[in-house]
């Protein structure tokens, strides 16, 4: 693992801990909406990932805090999104958006699998 990966990642478990229990709330229409304008080209439709152009974002994404945080500051590919370029309230609705993406069934659940 990269030292940018475990920067990032003791970054996120750090935003997790001091998080507030509760999401703030965000509209995940509004999220849809931004999230499918851009983050959907490396993130996939479903935040399902593309690879190491951007990874997996849902179901079960980092807390806001987190993807705040990440929005903000430089690390890998992933562009730097300034307050005037993508706002708080803009954010927080992309990672309502996100935690409203369902999980999928289990393969053993999908009888063509079986």
């Amino acid at each position: 693992m990269s030292a940018r990966a475990v920067s990032f990642l003791l970054f996120s478990l750090a935003a997790s801990l001091t998080a507030p229990a509760a999401e703030p709330d965000g509209n995940p229409v509004e999220g849809g909406r931004l999230y499918l304008d851009g983050c959907y080209e490396c993130h996939g439709t479903t935040g399902a990932g593309g690879g190491a152009a951007g990874p997996r974002l849902a179901p079960n994404p980092l807390p806001q805090a987190a993807i705040q945080a990440k929005v903000r500051t430089s690390s890998g590919r992933m562009p730097v999104y300034a307050p005037s370029v993508l706002t708080d309230s803009q954010i927080a609705a992309i990672a309502a958006y996100l935690r409203a993406i369902p999980r999928g069934k289990p393969a053993k659940d999908i009888p063509l699998l079986n």
